[in-house]
């Protein structure tokens, strides 16, 4: 055993005596610390269908509270309790379950937790020295990371929004392990439905242990994002535009392939090599609550496009759905369902999206209702007096004689037997 001298923090100060304590703790571990890219890959799964839709621009994308291990600010504005599930199913039946719930925690400020499963199930192998068994009667195993977030927004101004989200995995695969990350992300709101966000992801850096003592670790990474939303009356919706770019730091894959020669440079090195390794897509959010959805998860080709679309109803439930093709790999699809129930009982609060919607389409309604009502005017029409007859050629009957005479005769109700005059008969 290693033996660690007392040192007096007085004279020797914090730093020698927290070198000291970390030498004692890892005296009798054989420790070995790897950088590698992805530590936790698992993480960096998109488990929504809208976020997918999009080429993955979670960053981007306000109210999808499936996103909220890469998305944490949006906790900010919301204003209702969402429960939300997630299920994709991948190659050679690898499944990814995800589900998540927010709660407001006041104006301005909501917290939110995640829980996943990213594995696969039955899988046939053989134990060494053992005989290759006849038919089917494969021994079968599991391997499975297992995920867990806690995520928290606040509103700091009127227009910055801060989220701040921890994640834990633990991992039972040929050996055990555990591994976390931490990220925190900042949203502004530039003019009208513009916003730009950045997130640092892993500031406390992307770590994994494993049982046999090897520890992996992932540098900090940035990244920026930008939407844009514009109405669009004449087709009742609106239509939104999101982008999400490279990581600013580290290399990453531009195109997506899987060798090194398909990595490009930082956004120093190579700034057009940075832009085309970013994604986004595009939506048209209809009134009625149909929603349409494109992009592509690489700017670098177009055998990456994705697309989808979503139906909200009576505005507390949410279906979406997400396909996304890989240049490589087979087609994958993305379902998605968001509940509500304290929308399914409550009116809008104002200031949410869903009020937005609702006072959106309330105006499209008047304006068309005025459009369609004639127009009415004012102006008393210019009534020409006639001569009558048998009088002198000179006189003439005065205007206002005749409006009075044009008048109808009031007409009381029946009930009291009153005999009203006509022109046909006269009683005397």
């Amino acid at each position: 055993m290693t033996f660690v001298k007392k040192y007096s923090f007085k004279k020797q100060g914090l730093r020698v005596a927290l070198i000291g304590a970390v030498s004692f703790l890892f005296s009798n571990v054989s420790f070995a610390a790897d950088r590698v890219v992805g530590a936790n890959a698992s993480l960096e799964v998109e488990p929504g269908a809208r976020s997918a839709a999009l080429g993955s621009a979670a960053l981007a994308i306000d109210g999808d509270y499936l996103g909220l291990t890469s998305n944490p600010y949006q906790l900010a504005n919301v204003n209702y309790g969402w429960a939300s599930l997630s299920h994709t199913e991948y190659y050679e039946g690898t499944q990814y379950d995800y589900a998540s719930a927010v709660v407001p925690l006041g104006k301005g400020q909501g917290i939110g937790v995640a829980f996943a499963r990213f594995g696969a199930d039955d899988i046939p192998y053989i134990k060494d020295g053992e005989p290759l068994p006849s038919g089917n009667l494969y021994n079968t195993l599991s391997i499975a990371d297992w995920m867990f977030s806690v995520s928290f927004g606040k509103k700091l101004f009127d227009r910055l929004d801060l989220g701040v989200s921890f994640h834990g995995i633990y991992r039972d695969m040929d050996q055990s392990g555990f591994g976390f990350r931490s990220d925190v992300a900042l949203r502004y709101n530039v003019v009208d439905e513009l916003y730009v966000s950045g997130m640092l992801k892993g500031w406390t850096s992307s770590a994994a242990v494993w049982a046999s003592g090897e520890f992996e670790y992932t540098s900090p990474e940035i990244y920026l994002a930008a939407s844009y939303a514009l109405p669009v009356p004449y087709l009742y919706g609106k239509l939104g535009m999101y982008w999400q770019s490279a990581g600013l730091f580290h290399q990453e894959s531009r195109a997506m392939g899987f060798d090194d020669d398909d990595r490009g440079g930082r956004v120093w090195e190579s700034p057009l090599d940075w832009l085309a390794g970013g994604h986004g897509g595009v939506e048209f959010a209809f009134d009625f609550g149909l929603t349409l959805r494109a992009g592509l998860s690489s700017f670098t080709t177009f055998q990456s496009v994705t697309a989808g679309a979503g139906l909200t109803i009576a505005k507390f439930l949410k279906v979406d759905y997400a396909f996304e093709s890989h240049p490589t790999l087979s087609p994958v699809h993305r379902v998605s369902v968001s509940l509500s129930p304290y929308l399914f009982a409550k009116k809008p609060r104002a200031g949410t999206p869903e009020a937005e919607n609702a006072a959106r389409k309330l105006k499209v309604l008047t304006e068309e209702a005025t459009e369609s009502e004639p127009e009415v005017s004012e102006e008393i029409p210019e009534i020409v007096p006639e001569k009558i007859e048998g009088a002198p050629a000179e006189t003439e009957v005065p205007a206002q004689e005749l409006v009075e005479d044009s008048q109808p005769a009031a007409v009381e109700p029946a009930s009291k037997g009153v005999v009203v005059e006509t022109d046909d008969e006269v009683l005397e």
